[in-house]
């Protein structure tokens, strides 16, 4: 906690309310695709995924898209003692090739990623 040139203390002026607080993070796994709705603030509808085996994987020199199986998750860059868990810049095996993952599924309910 920060202090004043005088000495005294800064205080907080309140708690955190309960929006506030961070919500818990959703992990997507390797495995069979499943899909879950949740509701958001003021009604909105979410779609995550819960585990997932395929991927939007684009190439950027054809500049086409093809949906690709994903055979293993290879690196995860971000957190080196996370195993089979598809995060935002995972790297993952694909039938078409070695690819990043470069959107956050868990939040979006697909899985983009480009090959490498």
């Amino acid at each position: 906690m920060a202090r004043k040139i005088t000495g005294g203390k800064y205080k907080k002026a309140r708690k955190r309310k309960l929006f506030e607080y961070p919500r818990a993070p959703r992990y997507v796994k390797l495995g069979e695709e499943r899909k879950k709705t949740i509701r958001e603030r003021s009604g909105k509808l979410q779609t995550i995924l819960i585990s997932c085996n395929k991927a939007n994987v684009f190439d950027k020199k054809t500049k086409k898209a093809k949906v690709a199986k994903i055979k293993a998750v290879l690196q995860i860059p971000s957190n080196r003692y996370l195993k089979d868990l598809l995060l935002k810049g995972a790297l993952i095996e694909t039938e078409l090739g070695k690819a990043r993952i470069t959107n956050s599924p868990g939040q979006e309910g697909t899985v983009q990623a480009v090959l490498i």
